[in-house]
């Protein structure tokens, strides 16, 4: 059982005691911390509180969370779209609605579940048994290029090149608007957002670096085709900083605020290149994934 214990500071004083703990803890969500709270699993200065406790300064805060049982990853016979593989690695171009790995509410399906049946035993074990083979990942609605590892060697090499931002990573991704300005860069500090905890948002306070450099690629009368390439990695990295520049992305109801037209899944947003240098022989490889079909059909009807 893990311990987490925090002394309340004057800033928190009369915050509702779940709320406190979200944003001490920002890796839980509010409503888990509100049922560890029911079930005793909280105390301040040594006595178990309600949902409804209001902290005080210097109140001593002590939250016990149980250890996560982890669930049996089931291989699945799920088809993989293969950009490339070796003994090293591999490339898959991953389907819309594909869940990368297995998480609460999505043990089965997933592109892990997919891999272990096709590569058996042969994946990196640096990610723990949930992610076998993950060093970076998409968004379940996100199409494209992924890489990953069947050692752990490789695992560590290719992670270090996305630390050192070496990766080559450009999206192709339909935003609301007309942008003006054939290229441009965005430079602003990606952060979680300060109320609502599963979403991302441009944070000056307490963001980490993020760069983006985007440039049109087809305007079109009332949206814009455009490619995007990462500088940094940061979580919904190009569906933030689009938004952030008033070009949020099309069928982005997360950070667009508007319903999907064209019957879309999620965000237009499609992982195109990807390159890397092969862990074993340090040669340079570019994949592309070509545009899915909605993508194509979506230009089309655009035009």
């Amino acid at each position: 059982m893990d311990e987490f214990r925090f002394e309340i500071t004057e800033e928190m004083e009369d915050e509702r005691i779940d709320k406190c703990l979200s944003l001490l803890i920002d890796s839980l969500s509010r409503s888990f911390i509100q049922k560890m709270i029911k079930e005793g699993s909280v105390t301040v200065n040594g006595i178990p509180v309600k949902g409804s406790y209001r902290v005080c300064a210097e109140d001593s805060v002590v939250f016990c969370l149980p250890k996560a049982v982890e669930p049996d990853i089931v291989p699945e016979a799920i088809p993989l779209d293969i950009l490339y593989e070796d003994d090293d690695v591999i490339v898959v171009n991953k389907p819309k609605g594909m869940v990368v790995h297995p998480a609460a509410g999505h043990y089965s399906g997933t592109l892990v579940n997919a891999l272990m049946y096709h590569c058996g035993d042969s994946l990196s074990g640096i990610n723990g048994v949930m992610r076998p083979g993950i060093v970076h990942r998409i968004d379940r609605d996100t199409t494209g290029s992924l890489i990953v590892c069947k050692n752990d060697l490789a695992h560590n090499c290719i992670a270090e090149q996305l630390k050192t931002h070496s990766v080559t990573r450009r999206y192709h991704a339909v935003c609301h608007g007309v942008l003006k300005e054939e290229t441009g860069i965005i430079d602003r500090p990606i952060g979680r957002h300060p109320t609502d905890r599963k979403k991302m948002a441009v944070n000056e306070k307490n963001g980490k670096h993020a760069v983006t450099h985007y440039r049109v690629l087809k305007r079109f009368s009332d949206h814009t085709y455009i490619e995007c390439e990462l500088e940094t990695g940061r979580t919904h990295q190009i569906r933030v900083h689009m938004a952030s520049i008033g070009h949020p992305l099309l069928g982005d109801e997360t950070y667009g605020g508007r319903s999907a037209p064209f019957h879309l899944q999620g965000q237009t947003l499609h992982a195109r290149i990807l390159g890397f240098c092969h862990p074993s022989t340090g040669e340079y490889l570019e994949l592309d994934a070509p545009l899915p079909s909605y993508f194509v059909h979506l230009l089309r009807v655009l035009k």
